[in-house]
């Protein structure tokens, strides 16, 4: 039985009833647990890891590394906080974040709302009494009027449906589950399937360590170097005196950075501002290359610019031609799948110890106790790691039993695709919140300050509907839909549908292919929202739960 010294605030309310009972405890959860605490609500966070971090926890496999860059990709609701952590580089990587997630957590005394090594498994709507009851895999069940879930938009890994998956007899590895301490993979013949950000960021760090790398490539993705480089106490002391300033310009931004594009398109350009533009946007680093345009994801024009230019960076690295064709992607626009950040991905290509395998050529036919054997060879390996990615966006909410009004099951109730008003609610689900959900910016923009937004935001609506004597909040279809509808006319305005990404539920086998996300960007959405707050919460309904028991009772009649 987990330790229930951790969870002191459910003895804390005598009714045995949560305020509010939130879901995971990465960069949202815990957030959401200081900020309940600090309304003064009863909170208790359920958390499925051994520790604190969610996403940061998890993902310990070699090279990971945020693409964000650390100074921005942090909390900001605490100035002495923001003031006192230094971090050590411009892109940090994973033990350093998980170092500030520990430390945040630490310095608030957040450990002591939170229950570790409990993972929810279902939750079900109560209309009589106006509260969800949660359940665990220990067989408990808690009690809370709101439940908040910062499960991950990135958290349920993708294991591959490939034939003979679990046959292998050597050592397997999932880069989303990596264990620690980590393996020693000196003198080993390693394979690696997948080259997306984990696979893009693993691979080099293997290489060096492996006897032998070979890779095997589905589907290529552009990365841009990181650029990374330690931050120096000049950077420390400039970075607390930009703070106040970046800061506002990252919540009105559309990405949550300060980072602003060139003023014009690239077809406005003469060619050698363009490349000017475009090497400024490729030194920068990372993801930021994406947006060296303001209309590189609308514009196929301006978006073929960028392309050219990074393929050319390409087969300037990657020294054999035929593997430089097969890294390089042409299926996609560029950066209609999130452009990777590396450190020294394509010159990994170069090494004697290194191969690649396209397996749009050469498809895996089956994995064996040996190894993987291909349409036209034979890989003898002792360790396989899968960096398949995630079921995106749905999967950690659709593999829980969540029941909600007439006990419609949301795995059902998004069988077509996410349904949500603003990316919070879905329909027949009250009193359900969903943070960096589908039909929120989410993933698009800074998690971190997306993540603070959003809770303050669900917090002030909880507030309202208390002052109003409203135990239930909730949304009509009708609402959900329409605000779905013109997140999928929106992305059909762009260049993001015509690639298989996982923003599409393309890498999931059998899920629906709808673009899952909100594209006017942060600071678009942040202001939509209080526009919504100040029109008394338009699109929601904030009643008592007596008189919709009263409204159900007329409808069975």
């Amino acid at each position: 039985m987990p330790d229930s010294s951790r969870s002191s605030t459910v003895a804390g309310n005598a009714a045995g009833t949560l305020d509010i009972l939130v879901i995971g405890a990465g960069f949202a959860g815990l957030y959401a647990v200081h900020a309940a605490r600090q309304a003064g609500h009863d909170v208790l966070c359920l958390e499925a890891g051994s520790g604190v971090g969610g996403t940061w926890f998890f993902n310990r496999y070699p090279g990971a590394r945020c693409d964000v860059e650390s100074i921005d990709y942090s909390y900001s609701f605490d100035e002495d906080l923001q003031n006192d952590w230094k971090w050590s580089e411009r892109y940090a990587t994973q033990p350093e974040i998980l170092s500030y997630i520990n430390h945040v957590a630490e310095r608030f005394d957040l450990l002591r709302s939170i229950r570790l090594e409990t993972r929810v498994v279902a939750a079900d709507w109560d209309e009589s009494a106006a509260v969800w009851r949660v359940a665990t895999d220990a067989g408990e069940v808690h009690v809370a009027r709101h439940v908040l879930c910062a499960a991950g938009s990135l958290s349920v890994p993708n294991k591959p449906p490939i034939p003979g998956v679990d046959d292998f007899a050597g050592e397997v590895l999932f880069t989303s589950q990596w264990p620690e301490p980590a393996p020693d993979l000196a003198g080993k013949r390693v394979g690696i399937v997948g080259t997306g950000s984990s696979g893009i960021q693993s691979i080099p760090v293997i290489a060096q360590e492996a006897e032998e790398l070979t890779v095997f490539q589905r589907t290529p993705n552009f990365s841009v170097p990181a650029l990374n480089r330690p931050l120096t106490e000049e950077d420390q002391r400039r970075i607390r005196e930009e703070y106040p300033e970046r800061r506002r310009k990252s919540r009105v931004s559309g990405g949550g950075s300060p980072y602003v594009a060139h003023p014009k398109s690239a077809e406005e350009c003469d060619p050698d501002e363009r490349t000017a533009a475009l090497e400024k946007g490729w030194t920068t680093g990372g993801v930021l290359f994406g947006k060296t345009f303001p209309d590189q994801y609308t514009n196929i024009v301006s978006n073929d610019y960028a392309r050219d230019f990074a393929v050319a960076k390409i087969r300037a690295i990657v020294e054999d031609p035929e593997v430089a064709d097969d890294l390089i992607p042409s299926d996609h626009p560029i950066g209609t799948k999130r452009i990777c950040t590396d450190s020294g991905y394509y010159a990994t290509f170069n090494r004697d110890n290194v191969a690649l395998v396209n397996l749009r050529k050469d498809p895996i036919e089956h994995i064996a106790d040996w190894g993987v054997k291909t349409s036209e060879s034979s890989y003898e390996l002792d360790v396989l790691v899968f960096a398949t990615g995630f079921d995106a966006m749905t999967g950690a909410l659709t593999r829980m039993d969540i029941r909600g009004e007439g006990g419609v099951l949301l795995r059902d109730a998004w069988a077509d695709g996410p349904v949500t008003y603003l990316g919070y609610q879905v329909p027949a689900f009250p009193n359900f919140f969903i943070l960096n959900g589908p039909g929120s910016p989410a993933v698009l923009a800074n998690m971190v300050l997306g993540s603070e937004m959003q809770v303050d935001w669900l917090l002030a609506l909880i507030r309202a509907a208390d002052e109003q004597g409203a135990d239930r909040v909730a949304v009509s279809p009708d609402v959900a839909q329409e605000w779905t509808t013109q997140l999928q006319e929106a992305a059909e305005q762009t260049l993001f549908p015509r690639a298989n990404s996982w923003y599409m539920g393309a890498n999931i086998e059998g899920k629906p292919r709808k673009f899952m996300l909100y594209l006017g960007g942060l600071g678009t959405y942040a202001a939509f929202c209080d526009e919504i707050a100040a029109d008394d919460y338009r699109g929601f309904e904030l009643t008592a739960a007596s008189a919709a028991a009263e409204r159900t009772e007329q409808v069975v009649r």
